[in-house]
């Protein structure tokens, strides 16, 4: 097994791609907030390396953190030193990486074998493009691709547009993969847009929801980190834009927006995962949706969908207090995980985003909120940390198929409850 292994390592490394062979992620409980001072320590140890998967928030709350094969005794050490309680939930990055690979490769094989494409498994970023253009030629009076600007490297930025007609009519914004590595989300989001399409004229909630109302979905939100994902290093997470004076290249999207940006939850240097950008909007892929969506004028819900962590939140990161329609988010969301955990048995949390993962200023929803849209709302998808961003493609249909009920909810209660 080792021997197939190091094979492996020294083929994708002869291609120029990120190993990850020995790295651990581990699981790091904080028992008080001197404990949790310490753990964001480790995070500002650049020659550490640690990667945070889920960052400390609040003792108690785990924290979870890829660690390097080479800084693993250290990082321990360090935690034993000071009484901090952890386990391991990844032994070894790399296996689940090349699993990865390999259930990509055989689902390829089949698709060119039987011409139709694999819901159940992930897809490079020209696999989804090329599926967006065979939506739209299978249903051509009801979905249509959409440019709406270009990434830093050039990339289109698709969204696709499902709509019955007419102009200007009210609207709901959907977006995955804003964060490259999260892979589960752009699969959830293909099979989403799929299930759209599909249903539409069969099932009653779609059919009415489109018969009023427009969806505009964006699938691959950061085009160049996703792809950055697929050829060089599958962890990364921002943007690939340079950052003048520095080596360390792009920024986190998701803190990039104008809503409480630079504040709590980012971070000013280039080198880190959160950090929020030169300025607001900076990055092309951000500003792209803030100008069709302002340009709309019309929109009414946007459904920012993440992983992991298994939460549902609404407004606001950037600060704790409530948003002024905090009731009426917080019963949606309570009836949206309900729904969705009576399909598999899920569970999910829910609450702003503050009080449920995390303070995080310069958000998608935030910004969203603060510009008109009522009903704006985050997803965290599976898992809780059991494999975290690298959640096999078993899981692909399972969390697709529970969180759809949860999305037509939450539509649905756009469609009745008009602002």
């Amino acid at each position: 097994m080792w021997v197939l292994l190091l094979v492996a390592a020294l083929t994708a490394a002869a291609c120029g791609e990120e190993q990850f062979v020995g790295d651990q992620v581990l699981r790091a409980v904080a028992g008080d907030e001197a404990q949790l001072a310490l753990l964001r320590a480790l995070g500002d140890q650049e020659e550490l390396q640690v990667d945070f998967w889920r960052g400390p928030t609040k003792p108690s709350h785990p924290t979870d953190l890829r660690v390097p094969f080479r800084n693993l005794q250290a990082v321990k050490s360090f935690l034993e030193a000071n009484d901090v309680a952890y386990s391991v939930m990844i032994e070894d990055v790399q296996e689940l990486l090349n699993e990865e690979k390999r259930t990509m490769a055989l689902s390829r094989r089949l698709q060119r074998s039987t011409d139709t494409f694999d819901f159940a498994s992930y897809h490079t970023i020209e696999e989804i493009y090329e599926w967006m253009e065979q939506l739209v030629a299978e249903h051509p009076s009801l979905v249509t691709r959409l440019q709406i600007g270009q990434s830093y490297e050039k990339r289109p930025l698709y969204v696709l547009k499902f709509s019955t007609g007419g102009s200007g009519r009210p609207a709901i914004w959907l977006d995955t993969g804003i964060h490259s590595r999260e892979w589960i989300t752009q699969a959830t989001g293909v099979w989403t847009a799929n299930q759209i399409a599909k249903e539409y004229g069969k099932d009653p909630t779609v059919t009415a929801i489109l018969d009023n109302m427009d969806i505009f979905f964006e699938i691959v939100t950061n085009p160049d980190g996703f792809a950055y994902t697929q050829t060089t290093n599958r962890m990364w997470r921002k943007t690939r834009s340079i950052n003048a004076g520095s080596s360390c290249v792009g920024v986190d999207p998701n803190r990039n927006w104008d809503a409480g940006f630079g504040g709590p939850g980012s971070s000013s240097n280039p080198c880190s995962e959160t950090y929020h950008g030169p300025y607001a909007h900076s990055e092309s892929e951000v500003r792209s949706i803030v100008d069709f969506i302002l340009r709309h004028g019309n929109v009414k819900a946007v459904i920012s969908i993440h992983s992991y962590s298994q939460m549902l939140m609404y407004p606001y990161g950037y600060k704790a207090e409530p948003a002024p329609d905090h009731q009426e988010l917080d019963e949606l969301a309570a009836k949206a995980v309900r729904d969705l955990a009576a399909v598999h048995g899920t569970r999910y949390t829910y609450g702003s985003i503050s009080d449920t993962i995390y303070p995080a200023a310069g958000t998608t929803v935030d910004w969203a909120y603060d510009n008109g849209v009522k009903y704006s709302y985050t997803f965290e998808l599976r898992d809780t940390g059991r494999y975290g961003f690298l959640l096999p493609a078993s899981h692909i249909v399972p969390t697709a198929t529970e969180t759809w009920p949860a999305l037509l909810d939450i539509m649905e209660h756009v469609l009745r409850h008009p602002y």
